[in-house]
């Protein structure tokens, strides 16, 4: 599902327009993004979490050449689902 479909979705179950939808969904994903940039945490209870976690720097390795490189630290986003979302899609 792509997020035009979403908005489908949305505004079919919502009983509102797709407009409305779109807009309600941007809101949404710019809400989470500006929190987690911030460092901030975003839960959703048994839906998930969203936040931001620090990955060390490292060693890797080119996979062309086999020679090392250094890999910089970095802050990247993380989701973890909640156990209704985990439940869900397991079928427990």
């Amino acid at each position: 599902m792509n997020k035009e479909e979403l908005v489908q979705e949305i505004s079919k179950k919502a009983s509102v327009t797709q407009k409305e939808a779109s807009e309600v969904l941007a809101t949404l994903i710019d809400t989470i993004q500006k929190t987690v940039k911030k460092g901030g945490k975003v839960t959703l209870v048994g839906f998930g979490t969203f936040e931001s976690r620090k990955r060390a720097a490292r060693i890797g390795r080119n996979p062309q050449t086999g020679k090392e490189l250094k890999i910089p630290a970095k802050t990247v986003p993380a989701f973890s689902a909640g156990k209704k979302f985990k439940v869900a899609v397991n079928g427990k």
